[in-house]
C-alpha cells in the first residue's frame, strides 16, 4: 500500500510539504534543516550552556534545571539529540528538555556530540561517555541524586542511548535506573521489511538516507563482520542487565521492525519494558507535527514515563 495513504490524515499535510533530507548530495543544507527558530522559554525552567570535557577535547552543555530548586538532590537525565549521527544539534531540543524538567522535576544535561562523516564512529559514543561521567562525576555541584539517573534519545539519540547503556554495562557505571531509546536507529543491515517499505524522497527518514547516514557513521569499507555492539546495538548479543526501558515507534517508520525486535530480546532478557506502536504515524511524527492528537499523545507518554521512572514511588 501507498506509504502516503498509510499516513494518519492528521499528519499527512506536513509531510507534503516536507523536502526529504539530501545526505549524500548536501548534508549541510539537511543540517541546516534542523535548525529550529528560538522557542518561548519557560519561566520555570533554567538553561545554561558550559563547555565540559569530551573524549576529544571540550564539548557543549546544555543543563536545563527548575528555577526554583530546594537544596534537596535532584534526579537526572542525559538527553541525546537525534539526526543519524550526521545531523542535529541541542538547541533543537530545548523545549522538549524543558517539558522533562517540568514533569519530572529534575536535571537535563543534552551533549554536542561529534557528528559524522567528519567524525565516524566512536566518536558520538564515546562523547556520550563522557557527558554522562560528566554529568555523574558532578553531581555534587549539579544537586543531582545519582540513585535516580536515566538516559534518553531520540532516533540517532535513541541509538546512541541504547549504546550507551550497553557501555555503562559494561563498564561497570555510572548506574542507570531506566533508558528510553526513543524509535531508535540501532541497525546498519537494512535487511527487515519496514527497512524496504520506506522509500518515499519526502519521507522524514528513509531507506536512501539511512543507507547514507549508516556508510557515513561507520566509514566507507567498514568490515561488517567487526561492526561493535556500541556502534551497532541491534548486533549485541547480551541485553542481561540493562535497566527498564520505554521505547516507541510508528507503524510506518522505516525504524519499526527493529525497535520492535529490541523490544522482544530486551523482554526475553527479563528487562522490564514499555512499548508503544502508533499507526499511521511516520518518523518523529510527534516532532514534526507536534499539535497532532497523536502527537501530543506520544510525547505525553514519554515524558510521564520519565518521570515516573525518576520519582519511584
Amino acid at each position: 500500500m501507498d506509504f502516503h495513504r498509510r499516513v494518519l490524515p492528521e499528519l499527512r499535510q506536513t509531510l507534503a510539504q516536507f523536502p526529504g533530507f539530501q545526505l549524500e548530495e548536501n548534508i549541510e543544507s539537511s543540517r541546516a534543516m534542523l535548525k529550529n527558530p528560538p522557542i518561548v522559554k519557560s519561566e520555570d525552567v533554567r538553561t545554561t550552556s558550559r563547555m565540559i570535557p569530551g573524549a576529544a577535547g571540550e564539548m557543549l552543555a546544555k543543563i536545563y534545571e527548575p528555577v526554583q530548586r530546594t537544596g534537596s538532590k535532584l534526579p537526572a537525565m542525559l538527553w541525546i539529540h537525534g539526526g543519524g549521527y550526521v545531523l542535529g544539534h541541542p538547541d533543537m531540543d530545548d523545549a522538549l528538555c524543558e517539558r522533562f524538567v517540568q514533569a519530572a522535576n529534575c536535571v537535563v544535561v543534552s551533549v554536542d556530540y561529534r557528528l559524522a562523516p567528519e567524525h565516524p564512529y566512536p566518536a558520538a559514543i564515546h562523547d556520550c561517555y563522557a557527558g554522562l561521567t560528566w554529568m555523574t562525576d558532578e553531581a555534587e555541584s549539579l544537586g543531582i541524586d545519582l540513585d535516580r539517573v536515566a538516559i534518553a534519545g531520540a532516533s540517532g539519540g535513541g541509538g546512541l542511548t541504547a549504546a550507551l547503556a550497553l557501555m555503562a554495562r559494561d563498564k561497570g557505571g555510572p548506574a542507570l535506573i531506566f533508558q528510553m531509546p526513543l524509535y531508535p536507529m540501532i541497525d546498519n543491515r537494512n535487511r527487515t521489511a519496514s527497512s524496504y517499505e520506506i522509500e518515499a524522497e519526502n519521507a522524514t527518514w528513509n531507506r536512501t538516507n539511512n543507507l547514507a547516514a549508516w556508510s557515513m557513521y561507520l566509514g566507507e569499507g567498514a568490515d561488517d563482520s567487526q561492526v561493535s555492539a556500541y556502534a551497532v546495538p541491534s548486533r549485541a548479543e547480551n541485553l542481561a542487565g540493562l535497566p527498564p526501558t520505554y521505547t516507541c515507534v510508528g507503524q510506518i517508520d522505516l525504524f519499526r521492525d527493529e525497535t520492535i525486535d529490541y523490544v522482544t530480546r530486551l523482554a526475553q532478557a527479563g528487562i522490564d519494558v514499555e512499548f508503544h506502536l502508533y499507526p499511521g504515524c511516520y518518523h518523529c511524527f510527534e516532532v514534526f507535527v507536534p499539535e497532532a492528537e497523536v502527537s501530543q499523545r506520544a510525547s505525553q507518554s514519554y515524558i510521564d514515563a520519565m518521570a515516573r521512572a525518576l520519582n519511584p514511588k
